[in-house]
């Protein structure tokens, strides 16, 4: 394994730069990986498409753009320096922090000299011939490396619903994970916002009140604790310094990697009265202590997943003052903790406004869009803005937009036909030193399907 102590970066005859790994990504994980491979003496390098760093909290700067984790259980661990160096705001920082925060890391660690940005990588093939990897950019820039590390992230490749016209619209159009840069003006503005999952809910309650009309097109609603997210005092910060390895272990021994830890007693053990007051409890308790902390049968049992839903959906009819606009936002084909929930800060609120109309498209669907808006199946929708709040083609987008090709010229597409197969998500057969950060943890790993659970049944 050639280290960088004892051969630098070289081009060799072919015009090619000879690495010992080519990482794609300086987001979280291309970051570390970057540092701990050159602290290891290995000759590396990441690229990213992207004009900076941080990943999805470089692209995804949509208005309300936050954590769901505690900021303080997100950042580094490895490097007491960086963590006593840096001070969070809040228990749940918004994009800009989180952008900073990444940019600060990448300085600390002297990382920018082995970074290239405003590189897209199209094509990695593996040599039959040495088993190196020949990886070529846009640019036509190319690299021979040992190891090809992806950190392109499992949500990364922007997702666009499937109605037509969207070429047609003449007003502004952004997707919550392309946000433009500079932004966009929408003060008094006809704003349509398309999806109602964690990027949607952000967005919809930080614009909900300097939009001019707001109108929310809702394939099916999600059970949406609240965040309740407040400010870092010095005080609390300097408290949390001196706590963070025990964070840091926290987040190793607790399903998912959160701060909030199990609770051991069985629910089967209270009275319904006390499991309510429990319920309460929690509700106002922060990030995924909802799910995490509480009685391990509100995941497995369907009686008291159905419990914890309607207690959940009564909270939303006491937010939400039309009842009939209350009944669209209570889910009725998942129980809480069968998809992943958003968490959310004055989104239910946003329904009492005069300006805001809530679209079910199972009912009315979107049929296209036009030049000036949206026209579903019962009427046509004029906006000045259209906003695609619509997710990701998740844990394959990424690698479908690189020609991946290992022993015999298999391409990686093919060889995922029938999905993703991988040795603990890090690597696939025939592909040899391909090294995937984080490409392949299906949701239900960390969130475990509840079986024979049925929605909550009460939407009255």
């Amino acid at each position: 394994m050639t280290q960088a102590d004892t051969q630098a970066t070289a081009t060799d005859s072919a015009g090619e730069t000879v690495l010992d790994a080519f990482i794609v990504g300086c987001g979280v994980s291309g970051i570390e990986a970057l540092h701990r491979l050159r602290s290891a003496g290995f000759d590396a390098i990441a690229v990213d498409a992207a004009d900076g760093v941080g990943g999805t909290w470089h692209w995804n700067r949509y208005p309300g753009a936050r954590l769901d984790s505690e900021s303080y259980s997100y950042g580094y661990f490895f490097s007491e320096e960086l963590r006593n160096g840096w001070d969070w705001s809040e228990h749940f920082c918004g994009q800009p922090e989180n952008e900073r925060y990444f940019n600060y890391v990448v300085d600390a660690l002297d990382l920018r000299p082995f970074m290239k940005l405003r590189t897209v990588v199209t094509s990695a093939h593996l040599d039959p011939d040495d088993g190196t990897w020949l990886v070529t950019t846009a640019d036509g820039d190319r690299y021979r490396t040992r190891f090809f590390i992806t950190g392109i992230g499992i949500l990364s490749d922007p997702k666009y619903p499937g109605i037509p016209g969207r070429e047609t619209f003449t007003g502004a159009t952004a997707h919550t994970a392309r946000w433009p840069k500079e932004g966009l003006d929408l003060e008094g503005k006809r704003v349509a916002v398309i999806g109602t999952g964690s990027s949607g809910v952000q967005t919809i309650a930080a614009i909900g009140p300097i939009v001019g009309s707001l109108t929310v097109f809702q394939r099916s609603p999600n059970w949406c604790p609240p965040l309740n997210n407040e400010p870092l005092t010095p005080l609390e910060m300097s408290e949390i310094k001196g706590q963070y390895e025990a964070i840091w272990t926290k987040t190793r021994t607790t399903r998912g990697g959160f701060i909030h830890g199990p609770i051991t007693a069985s629910a089967l053990s209270f009275s319904p009265e006390e499991r309510r007051e429990w319920y309460e409890t929690l509700y106002s308790r922060r990030g995924f202590a909802r799910l995490y902390t509480n009685f391990i049968e509100v995941i497995r049992t369907k009686e008291l997943n159905a419990e914890f839903s309607e207690f959940l959906a009564e909270k939303i009819r006491e937010r939400v003052e039309d009842p009939d606009v209350a009944k669209k936002l209570i889910p009725v084909d998942h129980g809480f903790g069968q998809r992943r929930p958003p968490y959310e800060t004055r989104y239910y609120e946003v329904y009492n406004q005069p300006n805001v109309e809530l679209v079910d498209t199972t009912a009315t669907p979107m049929v296209e869009v036009t030049e000036s808006g949206i026209r579903t199946t019962e009427k046509e929708f004029e906006f000045d803005v259209i906003i695609y709040a619509t997710g990701f083609n998740s844990v394959t987008g990424a690698f479908e937009q690189i020609d991946i090709r290992g022993r015999d010229g298999v391409s990686l597409g093919d060889a995922w036909r029938q999905g993703p197969n991988t040795m603990a998500g890090l690597g696939t057969y025939g592909f040899p030193n391909l090294l995937m950060l984080g490409a392949h943890r299906p949701w239900a790993a960390t969130y475990p399907a509840v079986s024979n659970i049925r929605p909550c049944s009460s939407t009255r």
